[in-house]
């Protein structure tokens, strides 16, 4: 197998993103490593749901970190997609700033509403749960997402089933995630089906709509 040159001008701003990506991670370790270690075994361990979500601090420092992670590596593989479906040679910053701030508004006016859902209707602490249990696992599936997004740029050149292939597996990972969380919380879905399928229509669909359209046009 012949090896195939990448050339990829004017791409220091995409390694400092990848440098504080990096430097977030490594801090969130240094700074709460046992919950460090908990969090990295999600997959084979249900120990940092079942013990960190009884607290109830779905924004706790440690999550903040995360979800900083989350938002700039999903911000970085919407940009590869982006700028490969659209025919953009040139690395844009402007482009990415764009994703990430339409992408990070996003998760926090979606958790500011389900907060104050929570407050109307006396489930905070239920709203606190089903948030932090969310989080974690969008976070964990966002380092996937951070790992192939640097050999996309790095190493493989992105092609249209790369890309595609990449994306559903995300997209499945996170509806996978969904699921486990809405069957830990079966009991109380199960007497408010009408208000679970408003909320997922208006809350876990049209958003990421919109944010399509948002990137797209």
């Amino acid at each position: 197998m012949q090896a195939t040159e990448r050339i990829y001008e004017f791409q220091d701003w995409i390694t400092i993103i990848f440098l504080a990506c990096l430097v977030l991670l490594v801090l969130a370790k240094l700074l709460f490593p046992q919950r460090f270690e908990e969090f990295i075994s999600l997959l084979n361990s249900g120990k940092f749901i079942a013990f960190k979500g009884k607290e109830n601090k779905a924004f706790h420092p440690f999550n903040i970190l995360l979800l900083l992670i989350q938002a700039l590596a999903v911000s970085v593989f919407l940009y590869i997609a982006y700028t490969y479906f659209f025919n953009i040679s040139d690395p844009d910053l402007i482009i990415y700033i764009r994703i990430f701030t339409a992408y990070f508004c996003l998760i926090l006016i979606k958790a500011g509403v389900e907060k104050i859902i929570g407050n109307i209707f006396d489930l905070d602490e239920k709203i606190d749960y089903y948030l932090f249990q969310k989080f974690s696992y969008r976070n964990f599936i966002s380092l996937f997402l951070l790992s192939v997004s640097l050999l996309l740029i790095y190493t493989i050149n992105p092609t249209a089933l790369l890309i595609g292939l990449v994306g559903v597996s995300a997209i499945i990972a996170n509806t996978i995630a969904l699921i486990i969380i809405f069957k830990k919380n079966q009991n109380v879905l199960s007497a408010n089906w009408f208000y679970f399928i408003l909320y997922l229509c208006a809350l876990e669909i049209a958003p990421y709509i919109i944010l399509y359209k948002l990137i797209t046009n």
